[in-house]
């Protein structure tokens, strides 16, 4: 090990090695500080030929390596867990190499954020349709690596459907260039989709082509008061009907999350003059030249809002995206909460919103229970709070494992999966193994085996135990 990371150290330099305790602390917990964890040293590479070289290396050696990007996963899936493991962090390899229009895509190296991205691909008169809260710091590296979805799923798909291509170093070192423009390429397996998703298990990802849309002419931004969450439903289909593809997003909002946001972050304010049992956030994008979308119209030919309001600015679309992303903000403020990001099919989603919400609170005496997310590719972020006045560390130390197991089982009972879009990583790998078909975990374990033979990449996260763990 002491030969291995002089090795590195000489390669890599001291901008690019370190294995200072307090240099590497920031990098040993996880995003939502659930993990603390433990590494020998922090690798920095420069280029894709200096992770090869760490790569190679270690696999020679035996030594674990935990991919990290900006180290945003909500499952734990970057955090190094072993004294002897290297934390190779992408950080250094930002840049944007090029942009195409001509192609519609966009090359950008693994460490470069995901605002960067819309940056560039906006001065080159087109946009890259992929954004989440976490954009400021979330690298490509990472949403690749996790398939991450956000608000725009509904139209354009998570990241996997806007992955042109992968530049990544494989296990053993060697160098897997996939970064064409071609939009045909039927060789055989598919190495571009199963590096996306694969949570940095089979390779390190050190670049990614990134297919690019038209930028955008203008925006509508509506919140819409219903009675019903299947209301919300048949008002998505009947506006998709009325506007054609132009709905980008739908979130749909409870009116105890609304409240909560209300209550906890300063500066928001209730958008419509009454309260309504749901909410739904609506966008709308029309191409540059055409005339906005006309979603006031539309709404209002449905005949199912109680209410609505159209932003009359950017100003005020940006007031009502803020009420729909704080929601997990004002949560934290409020307390602890079980969170559960899991999807159900789209027809399934109003129903099962209200009826997993009625029993987890019957099964659970006191719990409080927020279930919202977006509503047109069924992604439900189902969220369970301790019961009021009671110590919440402590309560979900007791019973946040049965929560959520209680929670999986019913998602599971409705066609649905325990990962929307934060991946499996670290912490939903119990359950994954005690959920998923034999097949699939056969199938994920034979092709981690075959890659991945020495075991070393990101071990511990995603891939199930080869047998799954007892509850009791």
């Amino acid at each position: 090990m002491t030969d291995l990371l002089d090795r590195l150290a000489r390669r890599l330099g001291p901008r690019g090695f370190t294995a200072d305790r307090d240099a590497m602390a920031p990098w040993l917990v996880d995003w939502r500080g659930r993990m603390r964890g433990r590494a020998a040293a922090l690798v920095s590479p420069a280029d894709r030929d200096e992770v090869a070289f760490v790569v190679a290396a270690a696999a020679a050696a035996g030594v674990p390596v935990v991919p990290q990007g900006g180290n945003t996963s909500m499952v734990a899936g970057a955090t190094a867990d072993d004294p002897d493991a290297l934390i190779l962090s992408l950080r250094r390899m930002n840049a944007v190499r090029r942009v195409s229009p001509e192609d519609n895509m966009l090359v950008a190296e693994a460490g470069t954020i995901l605002h960067d991205v819309h940056v560039a691909a906006e001065a080159a008169g087109r946009r890259f349709p992929l954004s989440l809260a976490a954009k400021g710091s979330a690298t490509v590296g990472g949403l690749v690596s996790t398939n991450a979805g956000g608000t725009q799923v509904l139209r354009f798909g998570p990241m996997r459907a806007l992955v042109l291509g992968i530049e990544a170093v494989l296990p053993d070192g060697g160098l897997f260039e996939g970064l064409s423009a071609l939009r045909k390429d039927n060789r055989g397996y598919d190495l571009r989709q199963l590096l996306a998703g694969a949570e940095g298990t089979l390779g390190v990802i050190t670049a990614a082509a990134l297919r690019l849309v038209p930028a955008a002419g203008s925006r509508t931004v509506a919140w819409v008061g219903l009675a019903t969450a299947q209301d919300a439903l048949v008002l998505l289909r009947q506006l998709e009907g009325a506007t054609g593809d132009a709905i980008e997003s739908f979130e749909i909002v409870p009116a105890d999350a609304l409240e909560l946001v209300l209550r906890h972050i300063p500066g928001t304010r209730a958008p419509l003059a009454r309260g309504h049992r749901w909410h739904v956030l609506i966008e709308a994008v029309a191409p540059k030249g055409a005339p906005p979308v006309p979603l006031d119209e539309a709404i209002l030919a449905t005949g199912l809002a109680e209410d609505a309001v159209i932003a009359t600015s950017e100003a005020q679309a940006d007031a009502l995206w803020r009420l729909r992303e704080s929601i997990s903000e004002a949560e934290r403020i409020d307390g602890m909460a079980a969170k559960h990001d899991i999807a159900v099919p789209v027809s399934a989603m109003p129903g099962f919103m209200a009826e997993a919400r009625a029993a987890v609170e019957a099964r659970f005496a006191g719990v409080r229970v927020i279930a919202f997310g977006h509503l047109g590719d069924g992604n439900v972020h189902f969220n369970v709070r301790a019961p009021a006045g009671a110590d919440d560390r402590a309560w979900f130390a007791q019973q946040g494992a049965v929560v959520s197991a209680f929670v999986h089982d019913l998602v599971t009972a409705a066609g649905g999966t325990l990962s929307a879009e934060h991946g499996i990583g670290r912490l939903k790998r119990a359950e994954f193994a005690r959920l998923a078909d034999p097949a699939r975990l056969a199938a994920m374990r034979a092709i981690k085996n075959a890659l991945d033979p020495g075991g070393i990449m990101n071990p511990g996260v995603l891939v199930p135990l080869a047998e799954a763990p007892s509850l009791s």
